[in-house]
């Protein structure tokens, strides 16, 4: 994601899958996934080491220095 809100500042960084990530913050996780192309219904989610139920991520606030482990969801056979 790029640095191009005015809002933003130089410090509004994310860190997903051990690599930091400018956001803008704040924002929701929900709106963090779509910001990334990732579809909140496809993807699996820990915030700084808890892990979060698909039905809060639109109520679940991120702030700058956070941590993420995203994992998507794969269907297959």
């Amino acid at each position: 994601m790029r640095a191009s809100s005015a809002h933003q500042t130089a410090g509004d960084a994310i860190t997903a899958n051990g690599k930091t990530v400018a956001a803008r913050l704040p924002c929701t996780l929900e709106e963090f996934l779509i910001a990334q192309h990732l579809l909140p219904r496809s993807v699996v989610v820990e915030h700084n080491g808890e892990a979060v139920a698909p039905s809060e991520f639109a109520r679940r606030p991120l702030r700058s220095g956070d941590r993420l482990e995203i994992v998507k969801i794969v269907a297959g056979g």
